[in-house]
């Protein structure tokens, strides 16, 4: 008996024929019919899950992408809903006899149920959230969200203020408005001009919701710009619903939360011309009450000499601010070096300064070489609002 060579390791061949092994064209044929088999029931289960998820895929395809200038969703629409660390209180304020304003606090139950997002800045915004409005701050109007003191006491001008150091050195506050006017000298004050540049927007402007969104997610505080009257109205016309001293009280206080409800997120209001109007105390007291009662700054341009609102806005106890220096009167950029190192010199004798500017190219240039060397010379660039002549914080 030989060794069968075909036969597998530790069999012997037997009597008669020996075994061979089948043929490989068996072997391919019988896998290939394995392997097809294996795919049909493959593809059709795939069909079956294909059948399946399909409506949801076609779902999402005719989904409309949001507009350019969506108003950022409510934190409520995000899952949880934003409120002030004392919102879950009840909150009464009572005047003493001498005017002292007493605030008690007795606990409460929170509207609503569920987990809650908690606020804890009162002074300044999580970057993370600089682009989202605290809803406790805002409340419905016919001319959109305006801003109000929180039942708790925040206030839009500390809610959404821009920290500094707190250091009592040089101090200078630089605010570039006209912001919306033009989209593409927007984007690019934006995204050039340093975030410590606060940045004021035309209310007639364009797009302002989504630039809004830019510049807090940027790091800059933000202003609304509101048209009041000039001297030598109608000829010389700031645009629609300006503020006239021809108007009625309730008429100009329309047209301000008209300009108001344009954006959300900001400190303060701040003129657009209206040496007029700012010039007539019976005019410009029910605009100054309506901005001091919504917890926001009203910064003076100081284009006006004759202007009354320093004097108002102290009666009132309106937290206010006045500039100290027009930087672009002339549109050049060696002549905005020159007004910025004013500023300075006022500054240094001041302790502290405010200048304004519009967002012409020359402008924001100037503005951003000026302020890459401030912090050398020991000057730190603050928010308008931590300038401000503030009341409650005096």
């Amino acid at each position: 008996m030989g060794t069968d060579l075909h036969a597998p390791l530790g069999q012997n061949r037997g009597p008669g024929r020996p075994r061979r092994p089948p043929p490989f064209g068996r072997i391919l044929g019988g896998f290939c019919l394995i392997a097809i088999a294996g795919f049909s029931l493959y593809s059709a289960l795939m069909r079956d899950d294909l059948r399946k998820t399909q409506p949801v895929e076609t779902a999402k395809k005719e989904d409309p992408a949001p507009p350019a200038d969506a108003k950022p969703a409510p934190a409520s629409q995000a899952g949880l809903t934003q409120v002030d660390p004392q919102s879950g209180a009840n909150t009464t304020r009572v005047v003493t006899g001498d005017g002292s304003v007493v605030t008690m606090f007795s606990p409460g139950n929170r509207d609503g149920s569920g987990p809650v997002l908690i606020n804890a800045n009162q002074v300044g915004q999580d970057p993370r959230m600089a682009a989202t409005p605290n809803d406790s701050l805002l409340e419905d109007s016919p001319f959109g969200k305006l801003p109000i003191v929180s039942p708790s006491g925040l206030r839009p001008m500390d809610q959404y203020a821009r920290p500094w150091s707190g250091a009592r050195g040089t101090r200078v506050a630089i605010v570039v408005s006209g912001l919306g006017l033009s989209q593409t000298g927007t984007q690019r004050a934006i995204e050039k001009l340093p975030e410590e540049i606060t940045l004021a927007f035309a209310a007639s402007g364009n797009s302002l919701q989504r630039w809004m969104q830019e510049a807090r997610r940027g790091g800059h505080e933000i202003l609304i710009q509101v048209p009041f009257e000039p001297f030598d109205y109608p000829s010389n016309n700031p645009g629609p619903e300006t503020l006239l001293t021809s108007l009625s009280a309730a008429k100009n206080i329309d047209n301000l939360h008209k300009a108001m409800g344009k954006i959300t997120n900001y400190t303060g209001v701040m003129n657009y011309l209206g040496g007029r109007f700012l010039a007539n105390p019976g005019a410009m007291e029910p605009i100054l009450r309506d901005v001091g009662k919504r917890g926001l700054l009203f910064l003076d341009d100081g284009s006006s000499a004759q202007s009354q609102s320093g004097t108002l806005s102290k009666t009132l106890e309106v937290p206010h601010a006045f500039a100290d220096v027009q930087l672009d009167g002339e549109l050049q950029q060696d002549a905005i070096m020159k007004k910025l190192d004013e500023l300075e010199r006022i500054a240094r004798r001041n302790g502290s300064a405010i200048g304004v500017a519009s967002a012409f190219d020359e402008s924001v240039d100037a503005i951003s070489k000026w302020s890459e060397e401030a912090a050398m010379r020991g000057i730190e660039i603050v928010a308008v609002s931590a300038l401000a002549d503030d009341p409650k914080h005096p």
